[in-house]
């Protein structure tokens, strides 16, 4: 490979690396600031207030054009099933990164 195709690849796979890098750190303040609400929707779905709502849904005592995911025990627990999984494939990902630059 001629030099300055090296030289040309190595600068597409800098900016690449670059942009992706930015978009992660964005991505990452974005969910690093979703926990928060993470574990409030945790403590809801284990409260009586969730059971609650849940018994009131289901007796038609709410509005039929209210959004209602919160009340799906799925749809919770399905975003902290998922939350666990991209947590642990972080760590995973840190591990692999932080083993290679040593």
């Amino acid at each position: 490979m001629g030099q300055l195709i090296r030289i040309c690849e190595m600068e597409q796979r800098l900016t690449s690396s670059l942009e992706a890098v930015r978009q992660m750190e964005e991505a990452l303040d974005r969910y690093q600031a979703a926990q928060a609400d993470i574990t409030i929707l945790a403590t809801y779905l284990n409260s009586d207030e969730w059971r609650q709502d849940l018994a009131d849904d289901e007796r038609g005592f709410l509005p039929p054009d209210l959004k209602r995911g919160v009340l799906s025990e799925d749809g919770i627990w399905n975003l902290l099933d998922d939350n666990t999984r991209l947590a642990r494939q972080m760590q995973t990902l840190a591990n692999q990164l932080l083993q290679t630059r040593q």
